[in-house]
């Protein structure tokens, strides 16, 4: 279902192929697809990516896959065969990026890695996504999110300090891969247009192509570069950063607290002049006023004393009553929100982040709106995530096949 916007995408003209499953790959090529990229997405024929049966279902499909597929085109091929691998590497020479989430090496053993495609269209873009990146002497382990979160040292600070790390609710480690894939796909892109542009389909002599290049994503190296000061921290001062339940190390006042009707709330009153409007907001002037307090050095040493004031504040307050009087006072304050909270929130639906679709049958159904917002050239919602191989006769026809050899590539197990 359309949204109604007109205006073409900043991707559009830029062609993708999708050779990945479940979360990271397709993730990447779902932000490009929001933003009017044309991508094709390779699925193996019976039952698809996994990602089709996880989480919540609607008559057998995910919910998650009209989200994570949405404006993707989807065509079922059967990479056990020569034939099949045939058409892939026909769409990968076409595409402008390739997006892959395989292990190491699986491409290569079908001939479409990317030396392999490159020594035909030099200008050949290859997202790779991997646990542990394409060389070192980890690649050839498989590597899901949990590991890359793991190694990478977000779920070593994450949790309270006298229990077991825990996971972040969501799979956070494939989403920050996606989105370094996204940033390399688009410097790639950059580099190839000012080097030459797209390849012109020849070789030898009259070959034209600016210069591709492979964009190596490693989950682990993703989410370390999220860990903020952790290396100098420890390669000058030897600290380790360690679990801290709510609050931000280092750094005080900001932690969750918890308000009289038993609601959660997250208080961020680290800046010294914030810190002092908090403690007038909360009847604490002995605190606004104390010279020791002044600045957050001073603070961090007596982090236990602030946290437990801003809670005794808390206790007597309802939430509302809480969000009121630190917004008056402009201290950065906030609920701690589920998905019923954002559906009903006015900055959410001032913002557009609920898009109003319906499935084939007529079913509504709200997805999340498309960030980031672009003033000139919106991301959109062109249709939800296909059915399983939707778009595989469309392909295959705009790569020359006819009906007659589209049957016998059907009949065989092909498609």
């Amino acid at each position: 279902m359309s949204t109604g916007k007109s205006k073409p995408g900043p991707l559009a003209g830029i062609k993708v192929l999708e050779l990945g499953t479940l979360i990271a790959g397709p993730f990447c090529s779902r932000m490009l697809a929001e933003f009017g990229a044309d991508v094709i997405k390779v699925e193996a024929p019976g039952n698809g990516d996994p990602l089709r049966q996880w989480r919540v279902l609607k008559d057998g499909t995910s919910l998650w896959w009209s989200v994570q597929a949405r404006n993707k085109k989807s065509i079922t091929l059967n990479m056990k065969d020569d034939r099949a691998q045939e058409i892939a590497r026909k769409l990968a020479l076409e595409a402008d990026v390739i997006i892959e989430n395989y292990r190491p090496g699986v491409l290569e053993k079908w001939k479409l890695g990317y030396e392999d495609l490159r020594q035909i269209n030099p200008a050949t873009i290859m997202v790779r996504l991997s646990g542990y990146g394409q060389t070192g002497p980890l690649r050839d382990l498989p590597g899901f999110g949990a590991i890359g979160e793991s190694m990478g040292g977000i779920r070593y600070v994450s949790g309270h300090p006298d229990r077991p790390p825990v996971r972040i609710g969501i799979s956070i480690g494939d989403s920050i891969a996606a989105l370094h894939g996204v940033i390399g796909a688009m410097m790639a892109l950059r580099h190839r247009d000012v080097t030459g542009g797209r390849w012109n389909g020849k070789q030898g002599d009259d070959c034209v192509a600016g210069q591709g290049q492979m964009v190596d994503v490693a989950l682990y190296e993703a989410v370390f570069n999220m860990m903020e000061s952790m290396v100098p921290e420890f390669d000058f001062a030897g600290v380790v950063r360690e679990r801290t339940g709510g609050a931000l190390p280092g750094i005080v006042p900001s932690n969750t607290y918890t308000t009289g009707d038993g609601m959660n709330i997250v208080i961020a009153g680290n800046g010294d002049a914030i810190f002092k409007r908090l403690m007038t907001a909360i009847g604490r002037d002995d605190m606004a006023s104390d010279p020791g307090l002044a600045r957050n050095d001073g603070r961090v040493p007596r982090t236990a004393e602030i946290d437990a004031a801003i809670q005794q504040w808390c206790s007597t307050q309802t939430i509302d009553n809480a969000l009121t009087t630190l917004q008056e006072a402009d201290v950065p304050v906030g609920k701690i929100y589920s998905v019923k909270d954002m559906m009903s929130d006015a900055q959410f639906l001032a913002r557009d982040m609920f898009e109003q679709h319906q499935f084939a049958d007529g079913t509504p159904v709200k997805l999340p709106g498309i960030t980031p917002k672009m003033s000139e050239t919106p991301g959109q919602t062109k249709w939800l995530g296909p059915e399983l191989g939707a778009h595989s006769d469309e392909i295959l026809q705009s790569l020359g096949y006819d009906e007659a050899h589209i049957k016998m590539l059907r009949d065989h197990g092909v498609v």
